[in-house]
């Protein structure tokens, strides 16, 4: 495979000094007429969308096992479970779990994540501070408005960051405005 471009594979052999530097190839491609392809982007020749060259991605494969394993194993428990004995000894099948599982695995699934999610809600109400506490409104960044007292002349600076105390915005908010 060769890296020069066409119109210079037969120059070269002609001259056995000649030397196929950038500067010459450059040259010869402006003689040439130029011709400009982009690609179409609703050819999918290979039929697999955008992948790219490199093939799908790792997530989309372990997605793809997982949702295929997620129905096999579901489909081998569901069969496993309500299944007359004798059609699972007829196939080969003389060895299974007592079929309490079939109802104790599901239930047993199903109260963990209901305790974990009050456990959790639990948690946050107790990591919350209570709506009396000043914590709720102050913190370790909080700033008081300091004495800011603007130089003389027609610039205003900005005033310095501070927190606008409680009593302000209750002023606010609440003073009938007339």
């Amino acid at each position: 495979m060769s890296w020069r471009p066409e119109s210079l594979k037969g120059e070269d052999m002609e001259d056995p000094h000649s030397v196929s530097s950038p500067r010459r190839i450059l040259s010869l491609s402006k003689q040439r007429r130029a011709t400009v392809s982009f690609p179409d982007p609703d050819d999918k020749a290979s039929g697999f969308g955008v992948a790219g060259e490199h093939g799908p991605k790792p997530a989309e494969v372990y997605g793809f096992v997982g949702s295929i394993s997620t129905v096999v194993a579901t489909v081998i428990f569901l069969v496993c479970s309500y299944a007359p004995e004798h059609w699972l000894q007829s196939i080969g099948i003389f060895y299974y779990p007592s079929r309490q599982w079939a109802l104790a695995v599901p239930t047993y699934a199903m109260v963990t994540v209901v305790l974990a999610l009050g456990f959790y809600i639990g948690l946050n109400f107790m990591a919350t501070p209570s709506p009396t506490s000043l914590n709720t409104m102050f913190d370790e960044y909080s700033r008081e408005p300091m004495s800011f007292e603007p130089s003389i002349g027609d610039e205003q600076p900005i005033e310095p960051i501070a927190d606008i105390g409680i009593g302000r915005i209750n002023d606010l908010m609440f003073s009938d405005v007339k």
